[in-house]
């Protein structure tokens, strides 16, 4: 997939634009397709449970409420997505092992990273609407991200 966000937003003045808060921690930088949404605090026990599902060209986006106390996704599970046919990871909050995640095929945004894990009892939501980076983001909607920052739109781009 090869775009320009910048190119996206002139071309589409409609789509939503995140505002600058997140940074590129994955192997992929320009990354984007149909959005899956799960909410959840300093547990990441759903988001394995998303990954593990068929990803199909997805991005799944994770709103961690901005916790910056613990990771939400590491290199296992960076790993399952690219083998279950993820996209792209966004995360409202902390990733970890962030050397390895680098060398995997997928995009990952997130606040910060940090070594902590999270705790695993799969308390969360998955599916409905989130609010993000000035985003309203809901399952079905595009994202799009690059080194520009990210855009939403309510149908493919490209």
């Amino acid at each position: 997939m090869k775009f320009k966000t910048t190119d996206l937003s002139d071309a589409h003045p409609d789509v939503q634009v995140g505002e600058p808060l997140l940074r590129h921690f994955g192997g992929r930088r320009v990354f984007g397709g149909p959005i899956a949404t799960l909410q959840v605090f300093e547990d990441n026990a759903l988001v394995r449970t998303a990954l593990e599902e068929q990803g199909e060209g997805r991005v799944l986006v994770v709103d961690g409420a901005g916790s910056l106390r613990c990771a939400l996704l590491g290199d296992q599970l960076a790993a399952l997505a690219v083998a279950n046919g993820w996209v792209g990871v966004v995360v409202h909050g902390c990733v970890r092992d962030s050397a390895d995640l680098t060398q995997l095929p997928l995009g990952v945004l997130a606040l910060a990273a940090h070594p902590r894990r999270s705790i695993k009892r799969g308390e969360g939501v998955h599916g409905g609407t989130l609010h993000i980076a000035g985003l309203t983001l809901t399952p079905g909607l595009f994202l799009y991200a690059d080194d520009d920052g990210i855009v939403v739109a309510e149908h493919a781009l490209l």
